[in-house]
């Protein structure tokens, strides 16, 4: 069977951890407390989807770098009963949000013409609705057996009473010092002007406090209540164009999600406005380059992976938007990809352009959690904020760090990911599913802005192409395709490798593992539960 997994020699085995194993409940994410928190959900009686919440909401609390209530969150899910499904809980632009409006404004604030503003990283004009808070409720209402409440009691707990900050985190956290400008935002996430320290406690009770007041009245006081107001003052005293109205009308949306099929499997991501359909494209290129049939380290196989890499970045970036603004081509179409690969030379080709160069998307970061439980539902979620704390403003004493994922519209009107009212931006998040056969399933993911589906790629390939327990392929040394051109890879790709990638014209550069993304595995096989986690981050692997 595909990827099943089977005894390790100890003579081969070539990862730095194991795959973990459990009966009732799996939980791979990149903080050991929110792992712990969800597990505690499911021995209560919750089931995949409480515990995704659960460790969702405690990251938002022990990992606040990268998620957080005014982010956006998204999830793919096979349920016990065979349904596999997604949901999008992503607001949009504020409905003033003309390229007209912010320009004229940005004019303003930066003392030049409207054509030559500079749309900033951070601000009011980056922010827009967040979806977390209703996708959160919206996910256990429809799936769960656990109140909302009941599942954010963890969350609630360690912003009120303190946890040690993470290494990876703390060293996340330092942005902090010179991105906030804003008083609620230095008051709510620093320490006397400076970032905790690893091991450092910390807590965060006007995010408390905001916790306790929705799991007691609901989400709808994010979207009409107190919060809402307090997220709109904040963006507007700014100068940003966020309304009420904006945030009242938003509602997460059920959405059926796309797939492909390689190495025997079937793979499922999100539709646009995600990447979710770079990734697909990519495996379909892959698999027409014949990838599956090269040895694993074999500098042919690299080089192919990267240039059908390239090619679905090219067509992804240019065609992916919010579908309710411009149609999308059906970029996971075997035959395109047929086409595609017939352009795939020996030598790395030039160039291309992946997404809004100065939006800084392909650096982002944020959070995934993957969850499997005994019963057999199967659930990856992800929440972010975009960029490190998102755009630097805290809605009032709320404790609710804004995101700044509006920064992924472009001020060009012949842009598809151009500024409109109402219209959802380009989203790097892609939780995904692979169906290895009838009755195996694994969620899985891997982090961080436009190395997300060249994780997914690389991943999936060491898997099924290579046969990889799930914690080798996430191990794996990887490689990342930059905007600039650079092939970025981690130092322990072996120089001869390296060397004949350089020699078929790839930039290749060395460097530090944090730049490669974090993964998540769990995996529901025929009863039996495992899990991987990636060691670039303060992963864990949570089970019982």
């Amino acid at each position: 069977m595909v990827g099943t997994e089977t005894a390790v020699d100890l003579d081969r085995f070539g990862s730095r951890r194991s795959v973990v194993y459990g009966n009732d409940g799996i939980i791979a994410t990149s903080q050991p407390l929110a792992a712990t928190a969800g597990i505690e959900i499911l021995r209560e009686g919750g089931n995949a989807f409480d515990a995704a919440v659960a460790t969702a909401a405690t990251l938002n609390v022990v990992e606040p770098t990268s998620t957080g209530l005014g982010g956006d969150a998204f999830m793919l899910y096979r349920t016990a009963d065979g349904d596999v499904g997604a949901m999008r809980s992503c607001g949009g632009a504020p409905a003033d949000a003309t390229i007209e409006n912010v320009r004229a404004i940005l004019a303003e604030e930066q003392e030049c013409a409207p054509e030559d503003v500079t749309y900033p990283l951070t601000g009011p004009h980056t922010v827009t609705v967040p979806g977390t808070a209703r996708g959160w409720e919206t996910t256990v209402e429809t799936f769960g057996r656990r109140s909302l409440a009941e599942v954010l009691r963890p969350a609630i707990e360690y912003a009120e009473q303190g946890y040690p900050v993470t290494e990876f985190v703390a060293q996340k956290w330092t942005h902090a010092e010179t991105l906030f400008e804003d008083q609620n935002a230095r008051e709510t996430f620093l320490l006397d002007g400076r970032s905790p320290r690893v091991g450092e406690v910390i807590r965060l009770p006007d995010l408390g406090d905001s916790l306790r007041t929705i799991a007691s009245e609901g989400a709808d006081v994010v979207y009409e209540g107190s919060i809402a107001d307090a997220i709109v003052d904040e963006v507007r005293e700014k100068g940003g164009l966020l309304s009420t109205d904006d945030l009242a009308s938003f509602e997460p949306e059920f959405v059926d999600p796309v797939s492909t099929t390689y190495g025997g499997a079937e793979i499922y991501e999100l539709p646009p406005n995600n990447q979710g359909l770079v990734a697909l494209e990519a495996l379909n290129i892959a698999e027409e380059l014949g990838v599956g049939e090269l040895p694993a380290q074999s500098p042919r196989r690299t080089h192919y992976l990267v240039e059908a890499l390239k090619l679905a970045f090219h067509d992804g970036h240019h065609y992916i938007t919010d579908p309710e603004y411009e149609d999308v081509p059906p970029l996971a179409s075997k035959q395109y990809a047929s086409e595609r690969a017939a352009t795939v030379g020996e030598a790395a080709a030039t160039n291309v352009s992946i997404g809004v160069p100065e939006s800084n998307a392909e650096d982002a970061d944020t959070v995934l959690l993957t969850v499997a439980d005994g019963d057999g539902n199967v659930v990856t979620f992800i929440n972010s904020l975009f960029k490190g704390f998102g755009s630097g403003l805290v809605a009032g004493d709320t404790g609710i760090a804004l995101q700044n994922r509006g920064r992924s519209f472009s001020l060009d009107p012949e842009h598809p990911n151009r500024l409109e009212p109402g219209k959802r931006p380009f989203h790097t998040l892609i939780p995904a599913l692979v169906r290895f056969g009838a009755d195996d399933w694994a969620a899985f993911g891997v982090m961080g802005g436009f190395m997300q589906p060249q994780g997914h790629l690389q991943v999936l390939s060491n898997v099924l192409d290579c046969q990889d327990s799930l914690q080798t392929a996430l191990d794996a040394p990887r490689w990342r395709y930059r905007e600039s051109g650079v092939l970025s890879v981690e130092a322990r790709m072996t120089d001869d490798l390296l060397a004949k990638l350089a020699r078929r014209g790839h930039d290749v550069q060395v460097r530090p593992p944090e730049e490669f993304g974090g993964g998540q595995f769990a995996r529901y096989q025929s009863g039996v539960l495992s899990g991987a986690t990636d060691p670039r981050k303060d992963g864990t692997v949570g089970c019982y």
